[in-house]
């Protein structure tokens, strides 16, 4: 059996204003070529399907026409799991519609397993492998809130509830490979969507904060012949173990995935032979490119870039490494750019650290991330450390739960909505934080 693994479409995401409607309609009709000349028999894809819970109907429209597009294939079957950036009630929509197009969508997981544990047949219709099709897991799906627990303790409690309810699949999997036995036990298959220990992330990945979870462990994986990863926008393997992979987004999300191969894995099962695992390369099909070094470097390497094929523009990100302070310096280098083919998305610079703090009331808001802005503001007080370690943290969670209402069914976003306020309200409450409400605000 033939199994190709993707992740992370992010259907409907716009880049810095700018749709990706073009690159991800390209990238489909590649992906069902490529499914039908590598004779694909089962597609899975594991998360982050769309880029919000309310995707346009455009994202929506996509998407739907690729399941209708790959019945022309001779793929038998199509695994679809919920994501981080996906609303289950938006995939569960379609989920009846689908499974007649032998569609399986897993949004959340179940309270029966065996929803969760498929059965792929191969051409002739005979069990081929065994699928256990787990989605993004919410901290609520698993585990009943606590009082008086500390971060470590919540983060152990959540890994190990993560934990079961992988090595529990894999029990009914083992339990359904061996009633299908010819020998040998069929194949494993297993999904994922979840950030890894000493994996490579980017700027276009949203931490999951899962408690105070941020990565699981290649250790509670069970021993399955394949696990299909998402979340993590570089292809790359889990530990230098070839069968838990990411496949990676099919187009790059940031420009610090440009050094990036992006492509789909096809992995070959068998009963009687071990996994072949074969990489694809997916083609660029926006052409984008980040330039570095001061004013006169990025003009030479500005008119030595290749240029982009009749009807398209390159997308820009310029890092300009500059030892004055320039006001002009969008003007400067949209002048550069003038009569080219060019559009530049995004300007920062690259300062040394007393550069930085000679510049720093020099800065826009534009050139900061929140988390950058919360950081300057937090320097000003005079705490230990360890409390604006902590406070960072609690910055990062409130962020975590106001990005993950963009991904819930609307009935649930005032529910959420309600939560995040009454974490604000802890936080005022914390002994830790009645300094800062006693020092003035800038």
């Amino acid at each position: 059996m033939r199994l190709l693994h993707t992740s992370d479409w992010h259907l409907g995401q716009h880049f810095m204003h700018k749709s990706r409607e073009a690159e991800h309609q390209a990238f489909l009709e590649w992906l069902l070529t490529t499914i039908d000349e590598q004779k694909i028999d089962i597609l899975i894809v594991a998360g982050d399907i769309f880029d919000t819970g309310t995707p346009p109907s455009y994202a929506r429209k996509l998407y739907n026409n690729f399941m209708v597009g790959i019945q022309s294939t001779q793929c038998q079957q199509v695994v679809i799991v919920g994501g981080n950036h996906d609303s289950v009630a938006v995939l569960h929509e379609s989920r009846s519609i689908l499974s007649c197009l032998n569609v399986t969508v897993i949004g959340a997981i179940s309270d029966s397993l065996d929803q969760q544990v498929l059965t792929a047949k191969d051409s002739e219709g005979k069990p081929a492998a065994i699928i256990c099709a787990i989605p993004y897991i919410r901290p609520r799906d698993v585990l009943a809130s606590q009082a008086c627990q500390t971060q470590t303790e919540k983060q152990q409690n959540l890994e190990q509830a993560i934990a079961d309810h992988y090595q529990q699949a894999f029990k009914v999997a083992q339990k359904k490979a061996d009633e299908y036995s010819l020998g040998k036990p069929l194949p494993i298959v297993m999904t994922g969507h979840l950030a890894s220990v000493g994996c490579k992330s980017s700027e276009s990945v949203r931490d999951i904060y899962i408690g105070s979870l941020t990565a699981f462990s290649a250790d509670h994986f069970p021993p399955a012949d394949y696990i299909a990863l998402g979340h993590l926008h570089s292809s790359q393997q889990v530990s230098d173990l070839d069968y838990i992979r990411y496949s990676g987004s099919p187009i790059p999300l940031s420009f610090d995935e440009l050094n990036d191969v992006k492509q789909v894995l096809c992995v070959e099962l068998s009963v009687n032979c071990p996994r072949a695992i074969e990489s694809i390369e997916i083609p660029r099909f926006q052409p984008m490119a980040t330039i570095k070094g001061n004013l006169v470097s990025i003009e030479g390497q500005l008119n030595e870039l290749e240029l982009p094929k009749p009807g398209k523009t390159t997308w820009l990100e310029i890092v300009v490494e500059e030892d004055d302070y320039l006001t002009d310096l969008q003007s400067r280098i949209q002048a550069i750019i003038a009569d080219k083919p060019f559009e530049i998305l995004k300007v920062k610079r690259n300062r040394s650290q007393q550069q930085a703090i000679e510049l720093a009331a020099k800065e826009t808001l534009t050139e900061l991330s929140p988390l950058e802005v919360f950081q300057r503001r937090l320097a000003q007080e005079s705490l230990e450390d360890a409390i604006k370690d902590q406070l960072i943290h609690h910055f990062n969670c409130i962020v975590s739960e106001l990005n993950e209402i963009d991904t819930e069914a609307p009935e649930l976003k005032s529910i959420k909505s309600s939560k995040v306020k009454s974490i604000e309200n802890d936080q005022a409450n914390n002994k830790e934080m009645s300094s800062l409400q006693d020092a003035p605000l800038k």
